[in-house]
């Protein structure tokens, strides 16, 4: 009965001036801002060592504003980081566009906006689900290899990826209003399992060890 916890992490606030879909784009890295809450996660990692967790496995998406975020965590914790292609942002259709009502009414886009449960703009949200769960388990299982019954990981990826696996491990409907999703910039969301090969659940916590860099930035989905 391997037992493993792994803690999703956001990446910080991105510096994105006019405010487009970057998705999956190349260059988009943190601000200062950013930055300081990517410690801010880290420092809240660093704790939790102190108080006796065994973190032991770092993993991040391949992107740039993710590479920056796990960085002061691989700094702290002198742990490699292990890029991985299944944590990544979800592709759109919108990505490089700034969208508004006028560029939505574009007809161009139209056919994209037909099933907005699936979502016809985007990856589907079982497809985001699987991938993640894949990742999220075997970074779980590397943890245990790696530092014993009970050893943890951090996986540093995107809000929407995490969000999708929180609501799947929930037994929520993965269709959502985006303006609700509880993951904000630098927050760790953290799937507790009792045991890895169980197929069960695992517990969720949510944290967000960067509130206080929060009043004033933007934090629309995809910011």
């Amino acid at each position: 009965m391997p037992s493993s916890t792994i803690h999703l992490l956001r990446h910080g606030q991105v510096l994105n001036p006019d405010r487009i879909v970057y998705g999956r784009l190349p260059g988009y890295g943190l601000t200062e801002l950013g930055a300081q809450m990517a410690e801010a996660a880290a420092a809240d990692l660093v704790s939790r060592v102190g108080d006796g967790s065994r973190i032991v496995h770092l993993v991040s998406s391949p992107l740039q504003r993710a590479r920056e975020t796990a960085a002061p965590v691989a700094r702290e914790l002198r742990l490699p980081v292990h890029p991985d292609e299944r944590v990544i942002e979800a592709p759109n259709h919108f990505e490089g566009l700034h969208v508004d009502a006028l560029e939505l009414l574009k007809p161009r886009h139209w056919p994209h906006l037909r099933n907005p449960l699936r979502p016809s703009w985007g990856e589907p949200y079982r497809r985001q689900v699987a991938r993640m769960a894949e990742a999220v388990l075997e970074a779980g299982r590397t943890a245990v290899a790696r530092g014993g019954d009970g050893a943890e990981a951090v996986v540093v990826s995107h809000q929407l990826p995490i969000w999708l696996a929180r609501r799947s491990a929930e037994g929520r409907p993965l269709p959502h209003d985006p303006r609700r999703r509880q993951c904000n910039l630098a927050s760790l969301t953290t799937l507790v399992f009792d045991d890895l090969d169980a197929g069960r659940p695992p517990r969720v916590e949510y944290r967000e060890p960067a509130a206080v860099y929060y009043p004033g930035v933007n934090q629309l989905p995809g910011s």
